[in-house]
Order: C-alpha cells, then structure tokens, then sequence
C-alpha cells in the first residue's frame, strides 16, 4: 500500500512538473528551471549532511566549479553546453573527493568550518584567472528559451533523482546510514569510513556541479559574484526546509528558496533588497519553528492523520 501511494505520488509530481510549462510564460518557465537547480544542488546535499551526517557550506563553490567548466569549455572551446555537463559532473566529483579527504579528520563545526572556507576561496581563485574565467567581468553563455531551459533542468533532476533513489536504496545507501547514525558501530560491521565518506562527498559535489552547469545557463553569464558564500547558504536553507535525510521534501525545499525569494523581490512594500532578505529570514525562522523537521515531518504528519481516518471508517 505505501509502495503504491509512493508511486502515485511521484506519477503525479512528474505530471504536473510536464504541464506546467504548457500553462506558463517564459520568465516562468525560467523561474522554474531556477527551481530545478536549486533541486540538484540541494539532493546533493541531502546526500551528503542528511544520509552520511556530514555537515557543508560549500556546496555553492561546487556550483562553481560546474559552472566555470560548462563557461570555459562554451565560451573558449566552442562546445556544446550539454556536452558539458558530463564533464562538470565529474570534475565535481573529483574536487568532492579531493575536499571530503581531509574531512575524514574533522566534524561537527570543524567539518562546517572547512567548507566554508571552499566556499570563499573558489570565487577568488576564479577572479585571479581571469584569462581562463573572465575574472570579474564574467563569460557570456549560449541563450535558450525558457521551454529548453526547464525540459533539459527538470529531466537532468530526474535523472540525479533516480541516481540517488538507486544509491541510496542498495549497499551503498545502507552504510551511508550507518555512519550517520554511528561511526563506531559502522566500523564494527567492516564499513571502510574513508571510503564512503569521501564517496558521499563525491556524489553531493558531483551534482552541485551539474546543477551549477545548468545556473550558468539560466542566467546566461558566469561570474565569481555568481557562486558567493549566500548561494551555499542557500542551499543548505533548502535542505533544512526539504527536511534533511529523505528524498521526499527536496523540491519542497527548492520551490520554497526560489519562490519566496522571487516574491519578495517583487515586492516593494520591505524596503528594497536588504529588507526583503530579511523578511526571507524571518520566514526561514517561522518554518523551522513551525515545522522543525521540514516538509518530511510534514509530510508524515499528514499520512499519518489520513491512516486515523481510514482506520476509524
């Protein structure tokens, strides 16, 4: 029964994700494409920090690193942008195992505090090449259409979904959960923490940068100022609202930072853009108060009522 209303709920997801477009502008078609990315970046992360505990705020120089491949190679080497983005997956990936290697050594705050120094430094590496990067005026990138843009972002995240599903559902999945839930106890059992640490670092990175591929080509331009520190803190807002450790909440997440930002961008009644950054504050506040396990609570709280209710007729 929970099999089938799994399936009928990710059919419908599919469904209205497809029939959307038909019934939207092309801005909007771009905002949901926006949204998209944001999904990618924030499985990626839920992967890491839900699944393996594993805490990072540098997610977004992950993007960069997406995004800065998918320019560089458009921009100077005349190639396909779809073409691209295998290969920013797995340059992400490398760069992920390459930074998950030290973290062996470190968690909790120290773990924080290393990715967020990633964070700051990948922007300013990308300003000091700036015959590769363009620096700080940027690289210009190919215009799509908004239909081509949420077709190719929205069948890329159901391709890293089903990735994810697959990952997590198998050996692989089982011992990032163990870890999570005790490293000691993992080791006892014969699980390698090096191995699926660094791995679980690889695949969040790994789809960072695909979702950063395709943020170059929402945007159409690539620069440092792209990929600051609030892009990764963006993400992990994401995660908290998705609710970290399901693949359930994920879009709920992104729909949720996409959106409520756009709104109040639009709107003109908080006092430009440093007063509605703190409205989305405030309202990132009132949803961890109000549901502190994320839309999974959420979620369960409702199927929960509805199993009462059928039990009870």
């Amino acid at each position: 029964m929970r099999l089938t209303l799994r399936l009928g709920i990710v059919l419908l997801a599919v469904g209205v994700i497809a029939w959307l477009p038909t019934q939207l502008g092309n801005v909007d078609r771009e905002t949901g494409a926006t949204v998209a990315v944001y999904f990618m970046a924030i499985l990626g992360l839920d992967i890491l920090t839900g699944y393996t505990g594993q805490i990072s705020i540098g997610n977004g120089a992950f993007m960069a690193i997406g995004g800065y491949t998918t320019a560089i190679l458009t921009a100077h080497h005349g190639w396909n942008d779809l073409a691209t983005i295998p290969i920013a997956a797995l340059l992400g990936f490398g760069c992920g195992v390459v930074v998950g290697l030290p973290a062996l050594r470190l968690s909790g705050a120290y773990l924080a505090l290393l990715t967020f120094a990633v964070a700051l430094a990948v922007p300013q590496v990308a300003k000091n090449y700036p015959k590769f990067t363009g620096g700080t005026e940027g690289l210009p990138l190919p215009q799509h259409s908004g239909l081509w843009l949420y077709t190719v972002s929205w069948a890329l995240s159901g391709i890293l979904l089903a990735a994810a599903w697959l990952i997590l559902r198998g050996r692989t999945g089982r011992a990032f959960r163990a870890v999570r839930d005790s490293e000691v106890a993992a080791t006892s059992s014969g699980i390698s923490l090096a191995i699926y640490k660094t791995l679980a670092f690889g695949i969040s990175a790994s789809f960072a940068a695909v979702a950063g591929s395709m943020f170059v080509l929402v945007t159409t331009f690539v620069n440092p100022d792209s990929f600051g520190l609030t892009l990764s803190l963006f993400i992990l807002s994401g995660a908290a609202v998705a609710g970290f450790g399901s693949l359930w909440g994920v879009i709920v997440g992104a729909a949720f930072i996409v959106l409520v930002q756009k709104e109040l961008a639009n709107t003109q009644t908080f006092g430009g853009a440093q007063g509605a950054q703190v409205v989305f504050g405030l309202a990132l506040i009132l949803v961890m108060l109000l549901v502190p396990g994320g839309a999974v609570q959420l979620l369960r709280t409702l199927a929960g009522l509805t199993n009462r209710r059928g039990n009870t007729s």
